[in-house]
């Protein structure tokens, strides 16, 4: 059976598509790390990038510029913490707020990890052969589940071709 059976589906295997782009591209970028002999995960970059230029972030701060889970976001500052690579304190005038900032070993690091997504980001240009379309598009899914949860969306198919 040679046949892509989630390519083939089209538009009706959509998340699972995208999902099957978005591991190959981290596991490829975890791959390239690791022969670098550099101990961090694909999904950081996103926290590296925001905090590079801000003395500190609450960790809610973070979760709401990208669109996480606060529960998710946590995870990953816990687990870049244990590496090494961020600072977690609580706030001083609200201690449920934990702030957030770049260790001196991250802040080290941030130009050879900059090199490394320079490079990424030029080889996702290639792969869209310069063409940004794709992102109009995402941008426009993104705003259609931001005024109506997927979740209504497909109760309310659901509803209409299932009463009786």
């Amino acid at each position: 059976m040679n046949s892509d059976f989630i390519k083939d589906l089209g538009y009706k295997a959509l998340d699972s598509r995208l999902k099957r782009i978005s591991d190959r591209i981290s596991h490829d970028v975890r791959r390239f790390y690791k022969e670098l002999g550099i101990d961090i995960e694909p999904n950081w970059y996103l926290i590296f990038m925001l905090l590079q230029n801000a003395e500190e972030i609450p960790i809610a701060a973070i979760a709401e510029c990208l669109g996480y889970t606060h529960p998710s976001v946590a995870i990953i500052v816990k687990k870049m913490a244990e590496k090494g690579y961020l600072h977690v304190k609580k706030d001083s005038e609200d201690k449920r707020k934990q702030m957030v900032s770049l260790s001196d070993k991250a802040m080290k690091m941030l130009p050879q990890l900059e090199q490394i997504w320079q490079s990424c980001e030029r080889a996702i240009l290639k792969m869209l052969a310069d063409d940004l379309g794709i992102l109009h598009y995402l941008d426009s899914i993104d705003m259609e589940l931001k005024n109506k949860s997927f979740n209504n969306r497909f109760k309310e198919e659901f509803l209409k071709t299932n009463i009786k």
